[in-house]
Parts: structure tokens; sequence; C-alpha cells
């Protein structure tokens, strides 16, 4: 089990899905079973039931995701915020892929199905974020200007056959 956080952009689906292959493992993105259980995007989830109701989903996903079998997991960039989720973290390998905001921008900027990017305050919700990602991190690696081959690469590096701590 190797659980990715980072902000929008980072490149956690991009990453986990490389780790994954080289780990033989699968790859769960946290956001993706989210929408196939609720049946709708998560922007219409937001929209509809508000933040703190997908926020409690969200950790009922991630909850279950960390007691089944093993899988290089992404979590949604605001997850790692939910308490009962850090606490849950605190088990498994963490990796904090940490992008710059301007690249974390040039990345995502023109996706409209990412919530985050209609709030006013995105920059301030990144600035906090990146205590809380620092905060669940056992390890944390750099994504600015490099591939994402390079990036799993050194997260394999440190965790060549992850497991429970």
């Amino acid at each position: 089990m190797i659980v990715l956080v980072g902000f929008m952009g980072a490149g956690k689906t991009t990453v986990g899905r490389l780790l994954a292959a080289k780990l033989g493992l699968p790859f769960t993105d946290s956001d993706q079973v989210i929408e196939d259980r609720a049946g709708r995007p998560i922007q219409q989830i937001f929209a509809d039931d508000g933040e703190p109701a997908f926020r409690a989903l969200e950790h009922e996903v991630i909850a279950g995701l960390l007691a089944g079998p093993d899988t290089v997991l992404a979590l949604g960039g605001g997850a790692a915020e939910h308490p009962a989720t850090r606490a849950l973290l605190a088990s498994v390998p963490v990796v904090y892929l940490r992008v710059g905001y301007a690249e974390a921008m040039k990345r995502v900027g023109g996706d409209r199905g990412r919530p985050m990017l209609a709030r006013p305050d995105v920059a301030q919700v990144y600035e906090r974020r990146q205590a809380v990602y620092a905060g669940v991190a056992t390890l944390a690696v750099d994504t600015d200007g490099r591939a994402p081959d390079d990036i799993a690469l050194a997260i394999l590096q440190r965790y060549p056959h992850p497991t429970r701590p």
C-alpha cells in the first residue's frame, strides 16, 4: 500500500499508475471510486450536497480502501484535511507529490470538472494544504520540471516493496 497526496495537478494519477505498474499492484483513485459509488461526478456532489457531505463520503471511501487489498492509492487534493482521514494515513506509507502553485495551475487550469478551480481563494487553499500534506507524508517528492517516470523511480528507491508499517 502506498498513498499519494498533493494538490491538484501534482501528478497523483499519472505517477500512481506508473508506480502501480512497476510494483505489480492495482492503481486506485479515490475520486473515481467516489464518483462510481455516488453515480455522479464530484462536481455534482459538491453542487447538490455541499463540501461537508462530500468530505464525509470521501472519508468513508478512503477508510474502506485503506482496509482493503494493497493498492497504490491517489487521494483527492483535500482528503488529507479531514482529521479522521489524517489519522488513518498514519498507518501507511504516504508520498507527498509537491507541485508549485504556478505549475499546478498550468497543468489543470482548463479543467472545468474541478470544483476547486471555481473558488476565488484557490491560492490560499493551496498554501494551507501544503502543511497538511507535509504533516501526513513519510516521503515528499518535488514534481515541477520532472518526468512522471523519474518521480515514480524516486518513490521506488524509498519504497521498493511497500508494506504496512
